[in-house]
C-alpha cells in the first residue's frame, strides 16, 4: 500500500521514476531528490569534491563533507536512473507499436 506522499512522488516525473528505479537509494536521498534538481545536486557535489581536495578541513568537517557527497551522489544516481527508466519505457513502447504495425501489415498481405 502506498501513502499519498509516495503516490505523488511516483507521479512526479523523473523524481518519481527515480524513486521506483533506485531501490538501493535511501529514503533521505529520494526525499532530497524531490527538493534538488539533478543540476543542483551535481553542482553541490562538485563543490564538496573541491573542498575535500583542497584540504585544510578538520577530520570532522571532512567526514561531514564526505557524507554529504555520498548523499548528493545518491540523488544524482536516482535522477539518472529515473531518466533511464523513462527512456527505456518510451523505447519499449515504440518497439511495441512497430511490432503491431508489422503484424497488421502481415495480416493485410495474407488477404
Amino acid at each position: 500500500m502506498t501513502t499519498d506522499t509516495e503516490g505523488q512522488a511516483a507521479a512526479s516525473g523523473p523524481a518519481g521514476a527515480a524513486a521506483d528505479a533506485a531501490a538501493g537509494a535511501s529514503q533521505a536521498e529520494l526525499a532530497s531528490a524531490d527538493a534538488l534538481s539533478y543540476e543542483q545536486a551535481r553542482a553541490e557535489l562538485v563543490e564538496v569534491v573541491q573542498r575535500l581536495e583542497s584540504g585544510g578541513s578538520t577530520l570532522e568537517e571532512s567526514l561531514a563533507l564526505w557524507e554529504r557527497g555520498e548523499e548528493l551522489a545518491g540523488i544524482c544516481r536516482a535522477w539518472l536512473e529515473g531518466a533511464r527508466a523513462r527512456l527505456d519505457a518510451v523505447l519499449e513502447e515504440e518497439e511495441e507499436e512497430e511490432e503491431e504495425e508489422e503484424d497488421g501489415d502481415a495480416e493485410e498481405d495474407e488477404r
